[in-house]
């Protein structure tokens, strides 16, 4: 079996895919898959891969891989990469596709945007599915690797033996900064909260705490004031929803969130800018402002149009930056 070897996994490495575990939260099951949807799916695209394909997500910085295939195409957005063999090395920039042989070593460096970063190859990283998804859930030990993080020794198991030689492709350039302000829709328990409450939540430059993970963002200013406490009958969690405890420290549930919940939430975080959200490091300030629902829905419209635009210039030889304009995430 074709394989990269890991000769070092950095702080954390996990194979996820980017739409996680569809169709199994009234089980109790997790979503789960990539923080970063959208440098995932931007990643398998350069490598030509279907944007479903699993790929490797890494935290603050990349592994150091060897290629033991007889050759294939790797692309990491959020990162830049070094190529090492007998004849020297090859740097490799963010968003660009290149082809490795066997025995070459990659070595992923610090991820640039933020918390995260994204390694994908083409044909996609084959380990087996669990339940239609090849995501990673540390808590359940699902998905990915065993359920594991990846560490050194692993061996992550490639799709094909080979790739073709071609033009590489390069994708344009992606703000992966964190959003001046992230759009979040009212609600839908938002007349659990007095209008001072409303007015904290959107009025802070909210600063990331070190208690964040994959399951959610713990924010950390002013409390959040609520009007008829903070217990609710427990309900369904969708992606983004900002849960109010009993603190009055806002939570915005991310992958792994829990499928259900007993916080009233007081907002929702739209769904075009939720990658960017899960870029944000500890320490990051971030603010909220609100929208309509049409208005999310009309952004997140956007952004599907930009990947099927991306898509098509990528299919052509050389390819070619997509028409600018289009970059608020």
């Amino acid at each position: 079996m074709s394989t990269l070897k890991v000769l070092a996994a950095g702080p954390l490495a996990l194979v996820q895919d980017a739409f996680g575990r569809i169709g199994f939260q009234r089980f109790g099951v997790p979503v789960s898959g990539a923080l970063d949807s959208t440098s995932l799916r931007v990643a398998n695209l350069v490598v030509g891969n279907a944007d479903t394909a699993a790929g490797l997500e890494v935290f603050y910085k990349g592994p150091v891989l060897k290629v033991d295939a007889d050759s294939a195409r790797i692309a990491a957005v959020g990162a830049n990469l070094v190529v090492r063999s007998n004849e020297g090395e090859r740097r490799i920039a963010s968003g660009r596709s290149v082809r490795v042989h066997r025995g070459e070593r990659i070595e992923m460096g610090a991820c640039e945007g933020g918390l995260v970063g994204y390694l994908a190859v083409e044909g996609g990283i084959a380990v087996e599915p669990f339940l239609g998804s090849r995501a990673t859930y540390l808590r359940a030990g699902i998905g990915g690797l065993d359920g594991k993080p990846v560490r050194k020794g692993d061996a992550l198991p490639l799709a094909r033996e080979s790739v073709a030689e071609r033009p590489e492709r390069q994708a344009p350039s992606w703000d992966l900064s964190a959003p001046g302000r992230v759009r979040v829709v009212q609600g839908p328990q938002d007349d659990w909260f007095t209008a001072r409450g409303m007015r904290t939540l959107l009025g802070t430059a909210w600063t990331v705490s070190r208690q964040s993970d994959r399951m959610g963002v713990r924010l950390e200013g002013p409390a959040i004031e609520h009007a008829k406490g903070y217990n609710i009958v427990s309900d369904g969690i969708a992606p983004g929803a900002i849960q109010v405890p009993g603190n009055g420290l806002p939570i915005v549930l991310l992958a792994d969130r829990q499928t259900t919940g007993g916080y009233p939430k007081i907002a929702t975080v739209a769904s075009v800018d939720l990658p960017a959200f899960g870029r944000l490091a500890p320490g990051a300030k971030i603010r909220f402002e609100a929208v309509t629902v049409e208005k999310a829905e009309a952004a997140r419209r956007e952004l599907e149009l930009q990947f099927l635009e991306l898509r098509s210039v990528l299919a052509l030889p050389g390819g070619a930056p997509p028409r600018k304009g289009r970059r608020r995430r």
